[in-house]
């Protein structure tokens, strides 16, 4: 069925959001540049496809039910000089790892959203940036800006939305290649190269579960007459913060035998803690696209916004529309998640319940770099998982920033990265990743939490 509207709400087309305030959108200097961009975007062909939409949507309606998990990495902000085979190689191979680890912990079938293909885009806490006296605008990610510091750079030019289009179209289709062509034959343990492991304390429990994987991959291979490496049954789809709204409308489109409009730059869209006012432009967009869409939600959240969302975009309380996407932080999330799921419960909603516990752990440390403590990380996934089972619910999956390269941006795990290790390679622009290792080793300890709970 198409999505419906809230009965209060007024007519939705493609670009009713230019109605509303729309925060968080560069300043393009030249308006005839970027009409002529987004006149070209239109005629692009779609990034993704209805069909794909829609079976994402029917999975996220199971996790919503309890029978499914999400995890949800990527990158905080891709890169166009990223798009290249190796680190989309690692990153494809840090989330098939997780998702499997995942898949043992939660005995219930993982859903792969990777904050890839399209993350270009970054909201910023402030329009403007001064260094030395000069004041320039802020970076906003490559799809607007480049990160150098000066006028040129920090200028938007329209052009990159097309180069953005590009990149996350040559990194779709390298995905769909690898999957398609049997990427990775991760029934032996040798893959997943646990050298870190024998600083754990864990480092038996996590040599068990890699041979549990190894186990039942072999059992699947028996049963089924195929490599676990040689199948193409293996679905990773995309996911986006909806920022540039003008990016967004240009792909949104209607298509042959289905009813309603569709985002076909991405399965899955969402809204910032930045732009999820209920009034706001973003909300006005997501509302009418038949896509499942997220919201993330903060601690200023009120009982009247989270009626509002639920109300504006998801009308009928159908499983596998909305996800609710909480980051709190790891000292504030026992005070503030049983406020937001009582008044989801009041609203009459069903969503899928996603916690990021990325963004609520952000630190600076005296020398200026912005980092996230590991074990911040973990404890807000463990406290989520506490809370939601206490008030009789289920936590369907996690938000990471992530990458499947060996970065230094994230303290703490196994290997007792400080501080002091950070510069050696610390890559990202805006917020810090966890690593490869530290990404497998989360994962591990969520299945453990998983498979405790189901004792």
């Amino acid at each position: 069925m198409p999505t419906e509207v809230a009965a209060d709400a007024s007519p939705w087309t493609p670009d009713s959001w230019r109605r509303r305030t729309a925060l968080q959108q560069p300043d393009y200097p030249d308006p005839a540049a970027l009409h002529r961009a987004l006149a070209e975007l239109r005629l692009l062909p779609p990034l993704v496809t209805s069909w794909e939409i829609v079976v994402l949507r029917e999975q996220l309606a199971e996790a919503a039910l309890g029978r499914g998990f999400v995890l949800q990495g990527g990158d905080c902000a891709e890169r166009f000089a990223d798009c290249s085979s190796p680190r989309i190689t690692n990153m494809v191979k840090v989330l098939l790892q997780m998702s499997l680890v995942l898949v043992v912990g939660a005995q219930r079938p993982v859903v792969r959203m990777g904050r890839f293909a399209g993350q270009y885009a970054k909201p910023r806490s402030s329009e403007f940036e001064t260094r030395d006296g000069v004041r320039l605008p802020s970076y906003r990610g490559d799809l607007v800006n480049g990160a150098e510091f000066s006028e040129e750079a920090r200028t938007p030019d329209p052009q990159r939305l097309l180069r953005g289009y590009e990149r996350a179209a040559l990194t779709l289709n390298f995905i769909r290649a690898l999957v398609k062509g049997g990427f990775a034959d991760l029934h032996h343990p040798e893959y997943f190269d646990l050298d870190w492991v024998r600083h754990s304390p864990l480092a038996d429990e996590y040599h068990r579960t890699v041979e549990t994987i190894g186990d039942s991959l072999r059992f699947m291979e028996h049963i089924l007459g195929i490599r676990a490496g040689a199948t193409d049954r293996i679905d990773f789809f995309t996911a986006h913060e909806a920022l540039h709204l003008g990016y967004e409308e240009a792909q949104t489109r209607t298509v042959p035998r289905r009813p309603g409009w569709f985002n076909l730059a991405t399965h899955f869209p969402w809204a910032g803690l930045r732009t999820n006012h209920p009034e706001g432009a973003h909300i006005e967009y997501l509302r009418g696209i038949e896509n499942p869409v997220g919201v993330k939600v903060g601690p200023g959240f009120t009982r009247e916004h989270v009626a509002r969302w639920m109300d504006l975009l998801d009308p009928r309380r159908a499983p596998g529309r909305l996800t609710l996407i909480h980051r709190f932080g790891a000292k504030s999330i026992g005070d503030a998640l049983p406020g937001l799921i009582e008044a989801v419960r009041a609203a009459g909603g069903q969503p899928l319940w996603i916690c990021d516990a990325m963004h609520g752990n952000t630190q600076t440390t005296s020398g200026g770099l912005k980092t996230r403590a590991f074990e911040d990380v973990y404890s807000e996934v463990e406290q989520a998982f506490d809370i939601h089972r206490a008030m009789g619910g289920k936590l369907g999956g996690v938000h990471l920033e992530l990458t499947g390269e060996n970065v230094t941006e994230c303290i703490g795990g196994a290997r007792g990265q400080n501080s002091q290790d950070l510069a050696r390679a610390y890559e990202s622009e805006i917020d810090p990743r966890l690593n490869y290792e530290q990404s497998l080793e989360l994962a591990f300890l969520i299945a453990r939490k998983m498979k405790n709970e189901g004792r």
